[in-house]
């Protein structure tokens, strides 16, 4: 076996901005494993929020070499690896050199993320994708019901996902509950920081909320259990499609919905990731829809349907 990693940026078409800041660029690691003339290919995006950077994401897969070019499999690796964007990459890669994956579901409405501007611009925006079944609202905690009814205003039927991105406190919340309701909110995407969360355990916002950055893995699941109604399943949080589809099962068995999320990257990153979409009540995969190319053969939007990546693309 032989093992590769690089860094690669992956420019973005257009400014993707958040609560938390704004990016204009996709920084993943690749990493080919090869077996003869055999390679599989997996990418992970390392997360600044989770304390992850490129270098040291590299350094934790270089530190396991040995091991990974020794025959270490997926379960093997579930211990080399915490969970995260190195063991994310590494695994996928696994799993495409073995062949064995859970097939890709067929085209599956994925949510169009709408990225925090003005109301006029974000309306405009969500009017781009008028005919989209699903489309994410990007908030903070600055005028967010105006940015919320400018976006519904413009889209009457599309399934709205709201995501403050832990930028919302209670009182807020309280606040946003007629603004919600009103603009008929499908789902409540983390909208209070993980360390002031403990009061959403019977909390009633109207709305099913779901964990994002609460929720990482198996670990977590009985606190967010209490707290939350929903957990969003990404790859790179869970350190790959192994863990992720026990998580989905464990969550399953504990009444939760299921949605499954990625971070700005590349058709490499949402392959595996289909996998878990097929079990999920929302899928959010928009990721690659953001750069400025992606990989060939990698996955295509049409009107807010995610058709999976061309045969033998991964997997």
């Amino acid at each position: 076996m032989r093992l590769t990693v690089a860094h690669e940026r992956l420019p973005l078409h257009t400014p993707f901005r958040i609560a938390r800041g704004q990016k204009t660029a996709a920084d993943v690691v690749v990493v080919v494993l090869a077996n003869g003339e055999r390679c599989g290919r997996g990418e992970g995006v390392p997360y600044a929020r989770y304390g992850e950077d490129v270098g040291g994401t590299i350094a934790a897969i270089e530190n396991v070499r040995g091991a990974l070019e020794g025959g270490a499999d997926r379960e093997a690796l579930l211990d080399l690896l915490p969970a995260g964007a190195a063991r994310n990459a590494v695994d996928a890669a696994m799993w495409d050199l073995a062949g064995d994956a859970p097939p890709p579901p067929g085209p599956i409405p994925s949510a169009l993320t709408i990225a925090i501007d003005t109301p006029a611009e974000m309306a405009r925006a969500a009017a781009r994708h008028a005919a989209a079944p699903v489309l994410k609202v990007k908030l903070d905690a600055d005028h967010p019901a105006t940015r919320l009814r400018a976006v519904r205003a413009a889209v009457p039927d599309a399934r709205l996902i709201v995501d403050p991105n832990e930028s919302w406190n209670r009182a807020l919340l309280d606040a946003m509950r007629p603004a919600l309701a009103e603009c008929r909110v499908a789902l409540l995407e983390q909208p209070v920081p993980v360390g002031d969360d403990a009061w959403l355990a019977g909390y009633d916002a109207g709305v099913p909320i779901c964990g994002d950055e609460a929720f990482h893995g198996l670990a977590d699941l009985d606190r967010v259990a209490a707290r939350y109604q929903a957990v969003n399943v990404k790859l790179d949080k869970t350190g790959g499609l192994t863990a992720a589809l026990a998580v989905v099962a464990a969550a399953r068995a504990r009444g939760l919905m299921v949605m499954t999320g990625c971070m700005i990257s590349s058709s490499l990153s949402i392959a595996p990731a289909l996998r878990i979409a097929a079990f999920s009540d929302f899928v959010d995969l928009d990721g690659p829809l953001w750069l400025t190319q992606d990989r060939p053969g990698g996955v295509r939007d049409v009107g807010g349907v995610l058709h999976p990546p061309a045969t033998g693309f991964w997997g």
